[in-house]
């Protein structure tokens, strides 16, 4: 399975988080460790497959 990484601030909390690009399965998955931020998205049509994003949290 080939996947991309990517540093990116968490649309949640602004924190650092990670963005994969898992090729082979056509999905995109950006996760964040400081809120437990998830989003899981199709890469070709930009369809949510599973999200879950808690309150909002700020970086300190």
């Amino acid at each position: 399975m080939q996947s991309i990484c990517q540093h990116v601030h968490c649309p949640n909390c602004g924190c650092s988080a990670e963005r994969y690009h898992l090729e082979d399965e056509r999905l995109i998955r950006t996760q964040c460790p400081h809120c437990d931020y998830l989003m899981i998205m199709c890469s070709r049509t930009g369809k949510v497959i599973e999200a879950y994003a808690p309150g909002i949290f700020s970086c300190l």
